[in-house]
């Protein structure tokens, strides 16, 4: 399995554990989709806590998948729609825990969660452009500034967690140690809130942010598509899987 689940207490975590990188096909996406929404609609969860095994938190789409048939986008973006939406407007509060890296579609279950919690070891990066797509921006803007996310998506540079946290992306930054529990004694304290009162005030509080999440994520990947078209974009794949610089001119 690419991910487990728990419910104890009220609290649902959801584990990601695909080793090496949490990096996930099409399918693995609309799974993880399906299963937040069951969590959602489970009448013993209150809260859900999203984390990972092994090396990070996710590393996003698997760019193998996508370099063997560029046909896959397509199901790859209606997966990463449906896991960020069934994050976003799930009617219990997701939490996520982040360690390691945070790439790509693990920004934007960050970007839809509820809460965001963080390991000393935590990065945040979108390397979209050179993998040869777009994508993320509309999440990892509910997270940061303006400015920095179009220096992180220009560049490619990651930030870190204490950066993440200056920046008012992240609640609490803990040690690598101490991540899950901080996140179990965050999830606790809404779980013991009347689940009723809280299901109102998650739906007010998404129905008042400024414009609309999965319509700007919509009109994203659009953008995606039209990228695929291009020749840089599979030369960027390539190189990506083969582990060489890419070369666009020859593309």
């Amino acid at each position: 399995m690419i991910f487990t689940t728990d419910i104890d207490g009220g609290i649902a975590e959801l584990t990601f554990n695909k080793p090496p990188v949490n990096a996930f096909a099409s399918d693995e996406w609309a799974a993880i989709a399906n299963e937040l929404n069951r969590l959602g609609g489970h009448p013993e969860v209150r809260v859900i806590v999203i984390r990972a095994e092994g090396k990070g938190f996710c590393a996003g789409v698997d760019i193998k998948e996508l370099a063997a048939d560029s046909g896959k986008i397509i199901a790859v973006n209606k997966g990463n729609y449906d896991t960020f939406e069934a994050v976003h407007r799930n009617p219990k509060p997701v939490i996520v825990a982040l360690h390691g890296f945070v790439l790509g579609g693990g920004i934007g279950i960050a970007g839809a969660a509820d809460i965001v919690l963080a390991s000393e070891c935590a990065r945040f990066g979108v390397p979209e452009v050179d993998r040869g797509a777009m994508g993320g921006g509309a999440h990892l803007q509910r997270l940061f500034p303006v400015q920095k996310v179009r220096y992180m998506y220009f560049t490619g540079e990651f930030i870190d967690a204490a950066e993440a946290y200056r920046l008012g992306a992240v609640e609490q930054v803990v040690a690598l140690a101490a991540l899950r529990d901080t996140a179990r004694s965050v999830a606790a304290k809404i779980a013991e809130k009347s689940p009723a009162m809280i299901a109102l005030a998650k739906e007010a509080l998404t129905m008042i942010e400024d414009g609309n999440l999965e319509e700007k994520y919509r009109w994203e990947q659009g953008f995606t598509m039209q990228a695929y078209a291009q020749g840089d974009s599979q030369e960027a794949r390539d190189a990506f899987v083969e582990k060489r610089d890419a070369d666009f001119k020859g593309a």
